[in-house]
């Protein structure tokens, strides 16, 4: 929904030199709208420069600016998209994306409870969040964790976040299959064990890994000898058939879950590992035990 900024409203602030606010360590933000107590219609410039963090706004008034900086190349920076997920108890303001004078709502605060997920390119512009309009401040806190997302690579094309209109789940193909293993947030061998529908566009799949090549943020916990259990994210229209055989499951992590990306059968991927090794064209190596052992990738 765009509606027309109020634009005395942002350019007074722009204008007027609100107090540009650093989080302490560039990827964070912590404030709160008591400063604004005799001008209550104040606007706050934030500036982060993370590939994600957070921020807390305790006792909301007037609005903050948020400004999204990547510490990256711009080339990369140019195909980042800008994901947003609000505590549940969050409350106390509407999030807009401000862009070229205009604001569309990204979130109302109605949503906030839900845990809604919200995404829009980085180059759009910069996260407008405005208090709402209320008599009693004292138990609203704004808060929302965020994420620099890449649309292409590992995962990202089955992100439904980031693709709304319409997620791809064909087949990765060999390139994409030999890139992910070795760059994805998580590699296992294993299988689906069941889905239970966790949301609008996604279900939440159980899985047993045989083998575990990398995990970001203990997705999976070990269960036994060789043996890992856990969870993975698959958008709804996308099949997953328990059992069968032994899949290459790889994928990406967004606000502490997994996302499934490529997920060949091991055998089929085996196959063509060993026909990119023979070639020289894989981009890191595995040994027998599953181990990556590229020396330049940093897990």
């Amino acid at each position: 929904m765009l509606r027309p900024c109020c634009a005395l409203w942002i350019t007074a602030a722009l204008l007027c030199g609100a107090a540009g606010q650093y989080s302490s360590d560039l990827c964070s933000w912590r404030g709160s709208g008591l400063s604004h107590e005799s001008h209550r219609r104040d606007v706050e410039q934030v500036y982060l420069r993370c590939s994600q963090g957070s921020l807390e706004w305790l006792y909301p008034t007037g609005a903050v600016i948020v400004n999204l900086r990547p510490n990256t190349v711009p080339a990369y920076a140019a195909g980042l998209h800008v994901c947003i997920k609000p505590h549940t108890n969050s409350q106390g303001s509407n999030i807009y994306l401000e862009r070229a004078g205009d604001l569309m709502l990204l979130l109302a605060e109605k949503e906030h409870a839900r845990g809604s997920v919200r995404c829009f390119g980085l180059a759009e512009g910069a996260l407008f969040v405005e208090a709402a309009p209320a008599t009693d401040i004292s138990r609203r806190i704004t808060a929302f964790q965020y994420e620099l997302v890449p649309s292409e690579g590992p995962g990202g094309h089955m992100y439904p976040y980031l693709h709304p209109g319409g997620v791809t789940c064909e087949p990765c193909s060999d390139e994409e299959i030999l890139m992910a293993v070795c760059t994805s947030d998580f590699a296992g061998v294993g299988t689906f064990q069941g889905a239970v529908p966790d949301a609008i566009h996604h279900s939440r799949i159980a899985v047993t890994l045989s083998r575990l090549l990398r995990q970001k943020s203990n997705l999976f916990a070990a269960k036994g000898r060789r043996r890992w259990k856990g969870h993975i994210n698959i958008p709804t229209q996308c099949a997953a058939r328990p059992g069968g055989d032994a899949l290459l499951l790889t994928g990406s992590v967004h606000f502490g879950e997994a996302w499934l990306g490529c997920a060949p059968h091991y055998k089929d991927f085996l196959r063509l590992y060993v026909e990119a090794q023979r070639a020289g064209r894989n981009p890191c190596q595995i040994d027998t035990e599953g181990l990556i052992t590229n020396p330049h990738h940093k897990p």
